[in-house]
């Protein structure tokens, strides 16, 4: 007779996700999750395995829910520096404003922790931040051609410095910083991006 589960994985999994986002993996014990969750502890490794494998799929959901979509507005967006504009006031806005206010990035989050030396956390990693560049790059692209950009800028390095800066707010966000103040560091950096 088939196991029947009486909990919903993927709700359980969310659950799991706002959990490891919001403590981290090393401070999140499984007796944590347990009661986040309410679910037994024979439930959770039978679905999901031990606390290791239930962090890798809430990264996997994390990055999937919240990284990948606004990396697609992003790079579908054609407006160039507008489109980046708008990416980093979102990003502001969600780090310092709202419910998940102070969590930081769950990705950049994973970066500065011990989770980034298991091998399929850092492949996760890895593959973030390789589409972040390439949505960033995009809107680069889009806006050198819209001639938005100073004559002999670098999309390719102008990329990989604003995925720092993307990083950058999510840190400093999570260690409390205004908002206004990293708006006026990202204006900053966007401005010497562009044409006066």
């Amino acid at each position: 007779m088939p196991d029947v589960k009486h909990f919903d994985p993927d709700a359980a999994l969310d659950t799991v996700m706002r959990l490891f986002w919001r403590q981290g993996v090393a401070a999140t014990g499984i007796q944590d999750v347990v009661t986040a969750t309410g679910l037994n502890r024979s439930s959770l490794y039978a679905t999901f395995g031990g606390k290791q494998e239930l962090y890798r799929a809430a990264l996997r959901r994390y990055i999937e829910q919240r990284s990948q979509p606004a990396f697609s507005r992003l790079a579908g967006d054609g407006r160039g520096l507008p489109a980046l504009q708008d990416f980093f006031a979102q990003l502001i806005d969600a780090r310092c404003s709202g419910a998940y206010a102070r969590w930081g990035c769950m990705v950049s989050n994973a970066h500065a922790g011990d989770e980034s030396s298991d091998p399929e956390v850092r492949s996760a990693l890895d593959r973030h931040h390789r589409r972040l560049r390439e949505a960033l790059h995009t809107a680069l692209v889009a806006a050198e051609a819209k001639g938005q950009l100073k004559p002999g800028t670098d999309p390719g390095p102008a990329a990989d410095l604003l995925a720092l800066l993307a990083y950058g707010v999510n840190l400093r966000s999570r260690a409390g910083a205004d908002a206004g103040e990293l708006t006026t560091t990202v204006t900053g950096a966007l401005d010497a991006l562009g044409v006066a």
